[in-house]
């Protein structure tokens, strides 16, 4: 694990999410948390990205390949799909493809993640279907605001409710 996922590993560990709750869209409080589906085949990140997503009030389920995120979706129809590009089996366009090619996951956010440089992942990505895309390394805010800002903008599930921040701190 880089020196940057370590300590976003330790600022997800120490962080405590006081009051937390869960909110649908009419702003009635929902106990069922979104599901969310982590797909990478580093081990350390789908640690790292579980435990944000977690600590965050979301649930997660994690997939290694692209086949296995495929069999995953079709078995926990999750919410949002958090997915990587270069994966065994089956990359993540192709998964991503597959995945708005079949009826009942086509409106499924994806956010697609890569260590590849440039446009041309984005491009391709955008073209495959995914509705954003974030470039590693990340912090795990960036991610979880991400994740926050899809399930809100399509309206698919319930989000986190934290306690109101102070501005003075």
């Amino acid at each position: 694990m880089c020196s940057q996922h370590r300590v976003s590993l330790a600022l997800c560990q120490r962080r405590s999410v006081p009051g937390l709750a869960l909110a649908g869209f009419d702003g009635r409080v929902n106990p069922v948390p979104a599901k969310i589906l982590i797909v990478d085949d580093d081990p350390d990140m789908v640690e790292l990205l579980h435990l944000a997503l977690t600590q965050a009030g979301y649930s997660a389920c994690t997939a290694a390949t692209g086949p296995e995120a495929l069999a995953e979706v079709q078995r926990s129809l999750p919410d949002l799909v958090v997915l990587d590009l270069l994966l065994p089996g089956l990359n993540g366009f192709n998964v991503c493809e597959s995945l708005r090619r079949n009826p009942a996951t086509a409106s499924v956010p994806i956010i697609m993640i890569t260590v590849l440089p440039g446009q041309f992942p984005r491009l391709v990505g955008a073209e495959a279907g995914a509705n954003a895309f974030v470039n590693k390394p990340f912090h795990t805010q960036e991610l979880v605001a991400c994740v926050e800002g899809l399930l809100r903008v399509t309206g698919t599930a319930s989000i986190p409710v934290k306690a109101p921040r102070s501005l003075a701190a």
